[in-house]
């Protein structure tokens, strides 16, 4: 997978890759979520498509079920310490599927990349800019 980063403009910093494009922005003015913010949505999104399908596959309503994702902080370092995804069911939710539910959530890609992060290079390279000027 590939992603393009460009800057159109202020404090905006947007990534594209296939037909999505993910807009970012900085506080104070933010036209859009930071790129952290981003980020820590995916976790709970993440979880989301996993209890999402889980439900699914046994025909469990999804209606008034929610994650509630809390992030904690180190109060130091500002770094962020611990993670709370809480799935809120419904009233009559089958209470033999809850700790399968949890399992489901608990498979979530993103979740698995922060146990085992990857790696990362980064480096910088001259583009010829008139090569470059190719509209989208």
């Amino acid at each position: 997978m590939e992603l393009l980063i460009d800057f159109p403009g202020d404090s905006r910093v947007d990534a594209h890759f296939g037909k999505f494009t993910v807009a970012t922005d900085q506080p104070p003015m933010a036209s859009a979520p930071s790129p952290f913010d981003v980020f820590l949505s995916s976790i709970g999104t993440c979880a989301g498509i996993y209890v999402l399908g889980f439900c699914r596959q046994r025909g469990l309503p999804t209606e008034n079920m929610h994650i509630i994702e809390r992030i904690h902080r180190d109060q130091l370092t500002g770094m962020v310490d611990k993670i709370d995804l809480e799935i809120q069911v419904p009233p009559g939710f089958p209470e033999k599927y809850r700790d399968s539910l949890i399992r489901s959530a608990e498979l979530c890609a993103v979740k698995k990349h922060l146990e085992n992060p990857p790696a990362f290079d980064i480096t910088t390279k001259y583009v010829d800019l008139q090569a470059n000027l190719q509209p989208r």
